[in-house]
């Protein structure tokens, strides 16, 4: 199963995320997507799933969950938008975390590209894409894309897409 992971498009779409996930099966979203359209344009493009975010409105908190567990090949995957990073979590995410730890624990809104194992949660593989939009403090927009085979996860690459533009 080959990913495209991104975040925080705070309602910009780069158009460059089709061709860097054009590959890709799936397309996830860490939440703070902003409008309908972009997950429209995504949907159409790929199957997605999403989280909203802090800034997405009624409809998105709607259409999307707040956590998404789901299992991807071997692995078990959760979604979340404002997770911490570790060992800082976020409250919410470290109690859960204590009690069902996933292999794959994905969240958004920090606008800062991190990946990293996480021993104190039997080895689990933290990933936050950075941001994918224009709005926030971050400088360069980021993208991850990685595959899953089996219980392995393979080819992670992060993808720079370009400097944050003005809205």
């Amino acid at each position: 199963m080959k990913i495209g992971l991104l975040s925080d498009t705070h309602s910009y779409l780069d158009t460059k995320v089709f061709d860097y996930f054009s590959q890709c099966d799936e397309v996830w979203h860490a939440g703070d997507i902003g409008e309908a359209a972009v997950a429209d344009a995504l949907e159409k493009f790929k199957p997605l799933r999403a989280v909203f975010g802090n800034i997405d409105g009624k409809d998105l908190q709607l259409r999307f969950p707040e956590d998404l567990r789901f299992q991807c090949e071997d692995l078990s995957v959760w979604i979340t938008h404002i997770g911490g990073v570790p060992p800082n979590y976020n409250p919410r995410v470290k109690k859960l975390l204590k009690t069902q730890a996933p292999d794959i624990f994905i969240c958004g809104h920090s606008h800062i590209l991190r990946i990293k194992k996480d021993p104190a949660f039997n080895n689990m593989l933290y990933l936050n894409p950075g941001a994918a939009g224009n709005h926030g403090f971050h400088t360069v927009k980021t993208l991850v894309r990685f595959e899953i085979v089996g219980r392995d996860v393979k080819n992670m690459e992060v993808i720079e897409i370009g400097k944050r533009g003005a809205l």
